[in-house]
Formats: structure tokens, C-alpha cells, sequence
């Protein structure tokens, strides 16, 4: 099920010009509605259910409604972000609640050396390897026929 805002608990991040939701999606979906400082999903059916924009939220305004199979019958999952983990409550429909806890990312956004000092390989598209293969599993190069 996609994103959606609860409007009685979002504040438009403090009417900054973006909100931490609209940074942070991938799929460039979540607006801020100007006139009534709330943000909102503008394309509910091409969201992908990264959990992206309900983990950053600061006032855990936004959602994602879990399939039957993984929350069936008012179970629900809700992150809690602090600043160095994030807590997923899980909540069973028989009311049991199971915390779990993940740290975050604690380097500078932009530090991470993006291919990891890994040879990048080919560029050729019809290469099976991936980008930083073979060096970065430790095997050898080898054709595939």
C-alpha cells in the first residue's frame, strides 16, 4: 500500500521550502500543499514502499499501510526515527507490540566513496558482471558463453 499523510499530525516541516519527505523520496511523489502547509503523495499508484519518507518524517506523520500477508487484520508497523537508530514498532493484532531496533548511517551524507575503491569494471551493457565485479567478490574474470 502506498504513503499517505496524517494531516492532524503533519506541519509541513515548519513551512521550510521542502519538507524532510519531499528530500528524501526516491520517486520525487511527496508535495507540500502551500496553502494548508501539509505534505501529500501526488502519485499514490507509482510509489514503491521504500518506508523512506515514514522513516524521516520528524512528526511521524506519514504511513504506509501494510499487505494482509505481513499486517493482516489491524496489525501495523511504524518506525520511530532517533539520530543514531531507528525503532520498528510492531504491532500484532492480537495488541502484542515487538520493538526492534537498526542503527542509521552515522557517516556525512556525500563522504561514502561510491564504488567502495573497487575497479569499475566494463561498461559494456551486455556484461553479466556487476559494476565492481569480479574484483569485489574475489573471484576472477571469467566469459560466459
Amino acid at each position: 500500500m502506498p504513503s499517505f499523510v496524517i494531516n492532524e499530525k503533519c506541519d509541513g516541516c515548519k513551512a521550510q521550502d521542502r519538507t524532510a519527505c519531499q528530500y528524501i523520496c526516491p520517486n520525487d511523489l511527496m508535495i507540500l500543499d502551500k496553502e494548508k502547509n501539509k505534505a501529500y503523495n501526488r502519485a499514490v499508484d507509482m510509489c514503491w514502499e521504500c518506508y523512506s519518507c515514514v522513516k524521516i518524517c520528524p512528526t511521524q506523520a506519514i504511513e504506509v499501510r501494510g499487505y494482509a500477508d505481513f499486517v493482516p487484520l489491524g496489525a501495523s508497523v511504524q518506525p520511530m526515527r532517533s539520530t543514531d537508530a531507528i525503532m520498528w514498532a510492531v504491532k500484532f493484532r492480537n495488541q502484542k507490540v515487538k520493538r526492534f531496533k537498526f542503527p542509521i548511517r552515522t557517516t556525512p551524507e556525500g563522504t561514502i566513496e561510491p564504488d567502495a575503491g573497487f575497479i569499475t569494471g566494463t561498461r559494456d551493457l551486455k556484461d553479466p558482471h556487476l559494476r565492481t565485479e569480479p574484483e569485489s567478490l574475489g573471484t576472477t574474470l571469467y566469459k560466459i558463453k
